[in-house]
């Protein structure tokens, strides 16, 4: 312990740390004497030693003796040493003047072995453009740059642009190749260059479909023999002349390349080989297309080769071959890897990682999609030729499933079991059809789910709705993603009048995948059901940005815009669909209908007048041409439709009565005569018919008249009886009704039946009703009405009655002159001239005549 000091407070324990030995104080060895003495020692006048590293350059300093004084030491020669002075000269030191030293610099000179010191080097020279061989090498780099140019174009879809470019790059090359002749230099021409510039205008052209100034061009190519492997090209030339379907010339330069291609380019020989397949079968030379598909089979079998075999074989109806030729195509190898190989395992982290990074890269995307294509031609292949191999088609599928079942693609079988089901739809054979889906009910939820959807389907059609709801369950069941099965659910709960959660199974269906365009149209109708229009517009919109060109989404449109009573915006939806369906008679009728609406009587008559053309039994749109002929006082053209009208409803007394009053109105007595008379024979008891052959027949002073009078009266006895007995009927239906509220809870009034005739009214009341009957747009499996929209058809309502109302009334006479010759209960259905309504033309007024989508149209796969 005594040798430890402990620290007093005032010591300072970094004291001592900036101290330092001025010896090494280099800025003062200047004035350091006993340095400058050690320096003119000689110690400081000693040779330098020769440098460690090689290439170290070593001064150019006189050597000095130990006195001072500068000598030349000699060697043990006597001979003195390289470099030293004689004669007052020194000689150069010829070991070190490659490193930059030399003898004549004095002392205390620079050291520059680089020659820094004469200042930067001088500019470079200009090049000089103005050379042939400048302007040369410019000009083919400006072609080079405009191929480029026009390729980039092409690859962008700017195929005129392109095929300017390509333009300019031939005039430029044209021009390169005279300055070369010119310089001189011909020998030198660039014929690669010129070889890409023809081929790439060629190929411009071809894209421009400009096919006979592209043949020209390949012309050039092929007949230049300094052109390597220009043979080729003829398969260009080749596929232009099958473009122009001028098949004998496309096989004969096909076969010419065909020979100038050597053995050793199999996979060329063997496309050239295929294309000559494919032109003999669109030449209807199915033998010469075998022979060259076989010969492909045999060589390097591939599946397009094999479908296009397949097809060869089904157009000469050779069964053996057609199963022969199935067996090579499932058999054709595809070349890929096996998805177990994209599955990760738990225990290598980095071979997961690669997994996952190669699993969705393109070249699997590549394996994908040919397997995919694989499988599509195995399926198209297997459904064209079942029911041609065999007797009965299920034979024949039951046959391609085994071959299907054996090879290596297992999971096709059950997707052609379900093809052979929608056979049998297609057939009309629907049991067959419901016992091959339900053989699906045990196998895996896939395959279960697409059977349990079309079954549901099915179901549905049949108005089977509680079938329709089981298979709907089961399918969700064995797959709850399937937006199809989905959609099912949903219309049997539509069905069921529970709309709300119709729209919940429609949004799932969505949810699932929202290109489901058939949960989107359900989903719209639903909205439409509950009265949230707004909702359902919102629907149909966005189902017409996916199907731009569907006539229905338009006609919902059209729709759900006169419920929301903007009819402008609803006339221009119709205008849109009739462009899409020029012939679409409902659609021109309610054009007509919105026009006549708005006031627009001229365009509403051009409306229906081509509704009526494409569609002459529409009875809205007879009926409202028959009053706008009437209204313009034309009747004799009105007759035509009226007597249409007839030929539809024969039974309806009221269109036969209009024909007779258009004919009486017209000035043809004697013609309304007849049709009179004729109704009468037909309908005896018609009270109308009566009054105006009494009339008739008066004003002709006929004979017939008192006969048709006494007719008249006892028609009119046997009315007064019946409305007697009926108003007796309801008078004594009301008693017992009110009997039976007295009675005991235990007993039961029982009240007479009555039989209660027709309630009377007026011929255009009856015009009215039959307009509400008729057919709607589209024939509906969920209906779409105007229930959730009955504003707009109050609104049309009031303006008819305010219509009805003009009508001359049920009690008024049917002319002011002789009044008391004809009973007053009948009204005419045209009423009198100076009567007659100046607004004329009736409209539709119903309940549901919008346009209804049928659900789950495409549930059946495709």
């Amino acid at each position: 312990m005594e040798h430890v000091h402990l620290a007093v407070e005032e010591d300072d324990l970094y004291s001592g740390y900036n101290d330092y030995n001025p010896t090494f104080d280099s800025e003062e060895l200047e004035n350091d004497v006993g340095f400058q003495q050690a320096v003119r020692t000689s110690h400081g006048r000693r040779p330098p030693m020769t440098a460690k590293f090689p290439g170290t350059p070593i001064g150019p300093r006189s050597l000095a003796s130990s006195f001072g004084a500068r000598l030349h030491m000699a060697s043990s020669m006597g001979r003195p040493m390289t470099g030293a002075v004689q004669d007052g000269s020194a000689r150069p030191m010829t070991a070190v003047k490659a490193a930059g030293y030399t003898s004549s610099l004095s002392r205390g000179s620079a050291f520059d072995p680089l020659g820094q010191s004469r200042g930067p080097a001088p500019a470079l020279e200009a090049k000089n453009e103005d050379t042939p061989e400048e302007k040369i090498k410019i000009l083919e780099k400006k072609v080079n740059d405009l191929i480029e140019e026009s390729c980039m174009a092409q690859s962008m879809g700017a195929l005129q642009v392109a095929l300017e470019k390509a333009k300019e790059a031939g005039r430029k090359e044209r021009a390169l190749v005279r300055q070369r002749e010119q310089s001189g230099s011909a020998d030198h021409i660039n014929l690669d260059l010129t070889y890409s510039v023809l081929l790439n205008l060629a190929n411009q052209y071809t894209n421009n479909e400009m096919y006979p100034e592209a043949l020209n061009s390949y012309q050039i190519i092929v007949k230049n023999k300094m052109f390597s492997n220009a043979g080729r090209l003829k398969v260009n030339m080749a596929n232009i002349y099958f473009k122009q379907k001028n098949y004998p010339k496309a096989i004969k330069f096909y076969r010419m390349a065909l020979d100038q291609i050597t053995n050793a380019h199999k996979e060329m020989r063997i496309k050239i080989m295929q294309n000559i397949g494919v032109v003999f079968i669109c030449m209807g030379q199915y033998t010469d297309a075998i022979t060259s598909f076989e010969h492909i089979m045999s060589e390097s079998p591939n599946i397009k080769t094999g479908f296009n075999l397949i097809l060869c074989y089904y157009a000469i109806g050779d069964r053996e071959r057609m199963k022969k030729a199935f067996q090579k195509l499932i058999s054709v190898p595809l070349g890929i890897d096996d998805e177990d190989k994209y599955i990760p395992s738990n225990e290598d982290t980095s071979s997961n990682m690669v997994i996952e990074a190669i699993k969705n890269d393109k070249l699997h995307q590549m394996e994908r999609d040919l397997k995919t294509l694989a499988e599509k031609y195995i399926m198209t292949a297997a459904k064209l030729i079942a029911p041609a191999i065999e007797t009965l088609f299920a034979t024949g599928f039951d046959w391609c499933v085994d071959m299907v079942k054996s090879s290596q693609y297992v999971e096709l079988a059950n997707d052609l079991e379900i093809n052979k089901a929608i056979t049998y739809l297609r057939q009309k054979d629907f049991k067959q059809a419901v016992e091959t889906l339900k053989a699906f009910e045990k196998k895996d939820s896939r395959v279960k789910s697409a059977a349990a959807t079309n079954l549901s389907f099915l179901y549905f059609l049949e108005k089977d709705y509680d079938q329709a709801d089981r298979y709907a369950d089961l399918a969700m069941n064995a797959d709850r993603y399937n937006p199809a099965a989905l959609i099912n659910k949903g219309n049997t709960v539509f069905v069921k009048q529970d709309y709300e959660k119709a729209a919940e199974f429609y949004k799932e269906a969505l949810r699932n995948d929202s290109s489901c365009t058939e949960g989107l149209y359900n989903l719209g109708l639903t909205y439409q059901r509950l009265n949230r229009l707004e909702e359902a517009l919102d629907c149909f919109l966005k189902l017409h940005a996916i199907l731009r060109n569907s006539s229905q989404v338009m006609y919902q449109l059209a729709s759900l815009y006169e419920l929301l009573e903007n009819p402008e915006q609803a006339i221009e939806w119709l205008m849109q669909v009739i462009s899409v369906t020029p012939t679409d008679a409902q659609a021109l009728a309610k054009l007509g209908e919105l026009h006549d609406g708005e006031g627009d009587k001229s365009q509403a008559f051009q409306y229906y007048y081509e509704s009526f053309r494409y569609f002459p039994s529409n009875i809205h749109v007879i009926e409202w041409l028959g009053a706008y002929y009437i209204e313009t006082q034309f009747c004799e053209k009105a007759i035509q439709y009226f007597e249409r009208a007839t030929l539809i409803q024969p039974t309806q007394v009221k269109w036969q009565l209009m024909v007779a009053s258009c004919y009486r109105r017209s000035g043809n007595s004697q013609k309304a005569l007849e049709t009179y008379k004729e109704i009468h024979r037909k309908f005896p008891e018609n009270v109308e018919c009566l009054r105006f052959l009494v009339r008739l027949c008066t004003d002709m002073q006929l004979k017939e008249a008192q006969d048709y009078a006494t007719k008249l009266k006892k028609v009119e006895k046997m009315k007064e009886i019946r409305e007697q007995r009926i108003k007796s009927g309801r008078e004594g239906s009301a008693r017992s009704r009110r009997e039976g509220r007295e009675s005991s809870a235990g007993s039961a009034g029982i009240s007479t039946p009555v039989l209660i005739s027709p309630k009377k009214s007026s011929v255009m009341d009856e015009v009215k009703a039959v307009s509400q009957s008729e057919s709607k747009h589209f024939s509906p499996l969920l209906d779409s009405g105007r229930d959730s929209g009955r504003s707009s058809s109050s609104t049309k309502g009031e303006r008819l009655s305010a219509k009805m109302r003009s009508l001359p009334g049920s009690n008024e006479p049917y002319e002011a002159s002789s009044p008391k010759e004809l009973d007053a209960s009948y009204v005419d259905p045209l009423g009198p001239q100076m009567d007659r309504p100046k607004t004329g033309v009736k409209k539709r007024v119903e309940d549901d005549d919008f346009a209804d989508e049928e659900l789950g149209d495409d549930l059946l796969p495709e």
